[in-house]
């Protein structure tokens, strides 16, 4: 498959910036899997061009990736591509324990009611989940604006199984990403070789690519891709993203009600950990006079459900949105 690689492989110089002068036969690539098209693209170029025993493949499970995800993961691809996925999580243990200790002497210093420093210290408690554990952690969700998510559930774990192999070996460790400048206008800059805080070099082999290119090489090469993106997901890592859109939510409430009622119970637990008692998984709008109580309740799961079924500006429901999904739905034209 290298006429495939040379196909549709970015250049390997750097924009006029440094890159690795060491002989490719001393580097390893620790490629982030995600379960995405653009991970699967990045893991088929590494093993193309350094061969099997020199990649080596690790999923961040984040707690919040829909089961097909996690089947696909550690079943599918480990099969297709005859290499294993090493998993690493988040533990966010120590931080709840230390919020606990805040809750009973910080915000009891500022007057926060008894009531809800009790209720918070009755949710305090890590459940073993990642995702939730770091919002029960930090009394809130990830948004937009405040997307620590990435951060904490898949940077800082990837970084730490990487300083631990380069502990372990004396080769070039190199994290592989599967980045794409065409994604959204923060990556439009990724350089395809960028040296880490870890002290080693970052690779984004892909980052000229477009999504069909990523399809492209995966049907090259036989293996099949994540079932969620031919059941309308744009992005298969977390159910939901924060940054899912509006069709995308209408899917996933069609199709698995059961993610819907996930993130419902999270709401009201993650309620209980926030001070002002207003978390919620999507952020609607806010109107004043509201008080903690109506501003989570109007911008709650459900609501953000309601929502994604609307249509005009969300001024009437869209009827069309209620119909039961077809077999398959594409963002990429999978089902044609």
């Amino acid at each position: 498959m290298t006429d495939v690689i040379a196909k549709l492989s970015s250049t390997t110089t750097n924009d006029g910036r440094p890159f690795p002068t060491y002989p490719r036969d001393e580097a390893l690539a620790i490629v982030s899997i995600s379960g995405g098209k653009d991970s699967l693209a990045t893991a088929l170029v590494a093993i193309e061009q350094l061969g099997r025993d020199r990649v080596r493949l690790v999923h961040a499970d984040t707690g919040n990736e829909h089961p097909l995800t996690e089947q696909y993961v550690r079943e599918t691809l480990p099969s297709a591509l005859g290499l294993s996925i090493e998993i690493v999580r988040a533990d966010f243990t120590a931080d709840i324990l230390r919020k606990r200790g805040v809750v009973e002497t910080k915000w009891a210093a500022e007057g926060v009611p008894d009531d809800i420093r009790a209720a918070a210290l009755g949710v305090l408690h890590p459940t073993g989940n990642p995702f939730l554990d770091l919002c029960i952690w930090k009394g809130r969700f990830p948004s937009r604006r405040a997307q620590f998510c990435t951060e904490q559930l898949k940077r800082y774990p990837l970084e730490r199984f990487i300083e631990g192999v380069q502990r372990a070996t004396s080769v070039h460790v190199e994290s592989w990403q599967g980045v794409r400048r065409d994604e959204s206008a923060g990556r439009r800059d990724a350089l395809v070789w960028e040296f880490g805080d870890f002290g080693g070099w970052i690779h984004r082999p892909i980052a000229d690519w477009t999504a069909p290119q990523t399809f492209e090489i995966a049907q090259a090469y036989g293996i099949p891709f994540n079932p969620l993106y031919a059941q309308g997901m744009r992005r298969v890592g977390c159910m939901p993203c924060i940054n899912c859109a509006k069709g995308e939510l209408n899917e996933i409430a069609n199709r698995w009600p059961d993610v819907v009622e996930r993130i419902r119970a999270w709401e009201r637990v993650v309620n209980l950990a926030s001070k002002r008692g207003a978390a919620s998984f999507f952020f609607l709008g806010s109107k004043n006079g509201r008080t903690n109580a109506e501003h989570a309740a109007a911008n709650s799961i459900d609501e953000a459900v309601a929502w994604s079924r609307t249509s005009r500006g969300g001024a009437q429901f869209d009827l069309e949105a209620f119909t039961p999904p077809p077999a398959c739905s594409s963002e990429y034209g999978l089902c044609e």
